[in-house]
């Protein structure tokens, strides 16, 4: 089920609430209702609180190593540009009210709060504009919400890089593969978002990997992730990306934080509750077309959600992510007073992104900035100021149309891409025209280590300079031999703007 037909999805009603008599019978302890699928069930349990106990030494293939201190690097970086975004000035005014004078870092301050309300914060920060990482089959954004929670998690429990690195792992592979089990048309119809729920699990699982916590103690963790698990789709309708940034990332921080630490302290949940039929992934809601709830534990340590994740290579959202691609390319070879119009045909829901009030989804917008600028820098992407103020990127704007292709979406049981078609009509007639048939950095054609590492100088120069960029980067790519994660903490500590 693609994110498109996901969206129009949302007119649809489903008959998947369990009626009232037979609520009244379950509270009353008459007979339970049963899914039709009980008699096929298999236990899940065991294997999910086994793996997640002991992930952060699990042996894992070099290259998913090497993938995840690559996502570790570009959530670090991200953390970095975006530190005096709206949403991170508000998370760490936030954290520090709730927890004046704790001792854990907010990344990318000087300031300090509570583990939980610190990771909070510094996961707002890491989603405070659209640059982090994604897992495109799950609608997942998982790096804002588990790198914070994990980094904070090695440093208290003094765990070294190698740690650090299993733990993410295993916080993607859950966050990951969580949606997907449930089915993401189900988690849709019953209103809640994947990146406000996977997130939550997926945090809770590394911080529990580096906490140590026993198969026991991860059973009563996944109980109280899947009693805060929630979020809901008007994130769609967000402006100012404070919202978003709060379910995407420090919603998820914060809950998988709390749950790892109340089940160390001896918090009791209901046991086995990802195998009981009156359980949360069990829930009526969760059993329509597309739920697989044994893929949450087959071929864990075999097949990797790292392997399908991807990066954004420009500081848009995903969808926009070719037309800027194909209209960065254009700009080479055209000025902007050479543009007579430029249409933009996309998969999907293109109205969206021509009319969306956030600029770094506002097509018309970017393609002004591109040709106005002759590039788009992060600081461009983000500002609703420019968007609403600057008249000549708003008289540019309006020679762009954006418009649906049919012939570029996938079907229904194909997997989510992204592309575009920009033609370009110039004054005197002439046609350009640039086809992007795939995003840079997704899955089919990952970002390779150097492009990773080049996008991370480009966010974290203009705020540190070359040499700490420099740092960062060696820093993140010698984790597996780090004694200590205490270098990469202190380089994050600096005053904010």
């Amino acid at each position: 089920m693609t994110r498109r037909h996901l969206i129009k999805a949302g007119s649809a009603t489903a008959a998947l609430a369990i009626s009232a008599p037979a609520l009244v019978a379950r509270q009353a302890g008459g007979d339970a209702v049963t899914s039709p699928k009980d008699s096929e069930w298999r236990e899940i349990t065991p294997a999910l609180t086994s793996y997640i106990s002991g992930a952060a030494r699990h042996p894992v293939p070099e290259p998913i190593r090497e993938r995840a201190r690559l996502h570790i690097l570009d959530t670090l970086a991200a953390i970095i540009a975006c530190h005096s975004l709206e949403a991170a000035k508000l998370g760490r005014d936030y954290a520090s009210a709730m927890s004046q004078g704790g001792g854990s870092p907010i990344l990318a301050s000087l300031q300090t709060a509570s583990p939980v309300d610190a990771v909070f914060a510094s996961a707002m920060t890491a989603h405070a504009a659209e640059i982090n990482d994604f897992i495109p089959s799950a609608y997942v954004q998982p790096g804002p919400a588990i790198v914070p929670t994990a980094l904070e998690s090695a440093r208290t429990q003094n765990r070294p890089g190698s740690d650090l690195v299993g733990a993410v792992v295993a916080g993607y592979e859950i966050a990951g593969r969580l949606p997907k089990a449930i089915g993401t048309r189900n988690l849709y119809l019953a209103g809640l978002a994947n990146h406000g729920i996977a997130p939550t699990f997926g945090a809770a699982t590394a911080a529990a990997a580096l906490m140590g916590h026993s198969p026991d103690e991860v059973d009563h963790m996944l109980a109280y992730c899947a009693q805060q698990a929630s979020g809901s789709w008007q994130w769609l309708l967000d402006v100012r990306h404070v919202e978003k940034a709060f379910v995407f990332g420090g919603m998820g921080a914060r809950n998988g934080m709390q749950a790892a630490q109340m089940a160390k302290l001896g918090f009791t949940g209901v046991p086995a509750s990802f195998d009981d039929e009156n359980g949360w992934f069990r829930w009526r809601a969760f059993q329509g077309e597309g739920a697989d709830h044994a893929s949450l534990v087959e071929g864990l340590n075999e097949r990797y959600e790292l392997s399908l994740a991807a990066m954004k290579r420009y500081p848009v959202g995903g969808p926009t992510q070719p037309a800027v691609r194909a209209l960065l390319d254009l700009r080479k070879d055209v000025s902007p007073d050479e543009v007579e119009s430029i249409t933009v045909a996309m998969p999907g829901e293109a109205a969206t992104f021509e009319r969306a009030n956030m600029p770094a989804l506002n097509i018309p917008h970017l393609a002004a900035i591109i040709m106005l600028d002759g590039q788009l820098d992060f600081v461009a992407a983000q500002s609703l100021d420019r968007q609403a103020n600057d008249e000549a990127a708003q008289a540019f704007a309006r020679k762009v149309t954006v418009v649906r292709d049919e012939a570029q979406e996938t079907g229904e049981a194909e997997d989510r891409t992204e592309s575009a078609r920009v033609t370009l009509v110039r004054k005197d007639g002439t046609r350009t025209e640039r086809y992007v048939p795939f995003v840079p950095g997704f899955p089919t054609h990952p970002l390779s280590k150097a492009e990773v590492e080049e996008k991370a100088h480009e966010l974290v120069e203009p705020v540190l300079g070359v040499a700490k960029a420099d740092r960062l980067v060696t820093l993140c790519d010698g984790l597996d031999s780090a004694k200590s994660v205490d270098p990469i903490i202190e380089l994050m500590r600096f005053e904010t703007t």
